[in-house]
């Protein structure tokens, strides 16, 4: 291990190909999934920002944002358990939203109301939405938006109004965080919402659910859908909601595909450069080798040492590249990408960049085919 980093480091110039391509993979391997896991969270935001632990929709519903109309009447299901503290409506669906009359440009864009109930333990109002930003919505037709939906629906201060559906609101508070993938979130109350989405008073789009303890979520549940069978409604945990809601965006874009490819491609680059380094560099080396073989020393010492080597430049590699991930992390939010590296991904993307290197090295181990005493005699 010695005897190969000193060699790494006298020999620097000839190896620093092979660090740099384990570092832009390593890199580019945690950008882009980093990228495509900040992007699909995005459609589970009404999921991860609230507080039920029980979610009841219409039957089989694949994501949060394709929910359909179900009875109010419903939530005495989830009432009767006596895990559950706490149950109440949330309504959530598209409508189609005309700017301000004063905007640049008109038309309408589609937008996601999204209404809940508005008090202090409120299960369906996000988190973003603080004490004054609920008091505000009490207000009939008084509606929120993200900051940066500003310029989409075409309003450009508070107290602006625009149309819904037909029916006036009053953007009374801009709030961040609460970006969509697609169409902007336009939160009201229950009665607001149901008004905009032309929904009459026994009809909701999900019932919510608090639990006594975070784990009775799962026994109510799989309780209530092998009971109903998903005939009418199906209900999901906080956790399986918001995972199946982001798979089906995944699989419906495709946009994971495209990212994994391009992780993919750089990849396959880097270990293609790291393995034609090795095998160069090894390949130079081939008269040393000789003497080592001419004093006694193994063919496989001698093979380990290659492979020590391809390690070591797995390891500064990784450790060059993954800091400068953070650093593109930091540089895509400032443009108001959302990324997202949790540690899994950062030990998955380092073990894959750290068996890149090993098998490129393994590759170089062809050169030493030509190693024997006898070429010092040529």
């Amino acid at each position: 291990m010695s005897y190969s980093l000193s060699t790494l480091w006298y020999e620097r110039s000839r190896f620093l190909p092979g660090v740099l391509a384990v570092a832009f993979s390593a890199l580019l391997i945690a950008l882009q999934f980093g990228l495509m896991l900040g992007l699909f969270s995005i459609t589970s935001l009404p999921i991860d920002n609230t507080r039920a632990d029980i979610w009841m929709g219409a039957p089989k519903v694949q994501s949060v944002d394709l929910g359909e109309r179900i009875r109010v009447s419903h939530l005495a299901r989830l009432e009767r358990q006596p895990e559950v503290t706490r149950v109440e409506p949330y309504i959530q669906g598209f409508a189609y939203w005309a700017k301000p009359w004063d905007a640049e440009k008109g038309g309408r864009e589609l937008c996601m109301v999204v209404g809940s109930r508005l008090g202090a333990s409120a299960l369906g109002s996000v988190n973003q939405l603080k004490a004054e930003h609920r008091e505000l919505l009490t207000e009939p037709g008084a509606v929120i938006i993200d900051e940066s939906d500003k310029e989409r629906l075409g309003v450009t201060r508070e107290g602006q109004t625009a149309e819904v559906t037909g029916h006036r609101v009053r953007v009374v508070k801009f709030i961040s965080g609460v970006k969509s993938l697609a169409g902007p979130y336009v939160f009201a109350s229950v009665a607001t919402a149901r008004r905009l989405l032309r929904m009459s008073e026994d009809e909701t789009t999900y019932i919510l659910a608090k639990g006594r303890k975070p784990e009775d979520a799962r026994v109510v549940v799989d309780r209530l859908n092998k009971k109903y069978n998903h005939k009418d409604v199906t209900l999901f945990t906080r956790d399986e909601f918001s995972f199946g809601s982001q798979k089906y965006w995944l699989l419906k874009t495709k946009a994971g595909v495209a990212l994994g490819y391009a992780a993919l491609l750089g990849l396959l680059v880097g270990a293609v450069v790291t393995s034609q380094t090795l095998y160069s560099a090894t390949a130079a080396s081939i008269r040393e080798f000789a003497v080592l073989r001419a004093l006694g020393i193994p063919r496989w010492r001698i093979q380990m040492m290659v492979v020590a080597q391809a390690f070591w430049i797995g390891i500064i590699g990784v450790g060059i590249g993954l800091p400068a991930a953070y650093g593109a992390r930091k540089l895509a939010e400032n443009v108001g990408a959302l990324t997202r590296m949790p540690d899994w991904l950062i030990l998955i993307d380092a073990g894959v960049c750290m068996g890149m290197a090993i098998i490129a090295g393994l590759f170089a181990l062809r050169s030493l085919r030509l190693v024997e005493p006898a070429q010092l005699l040529r």
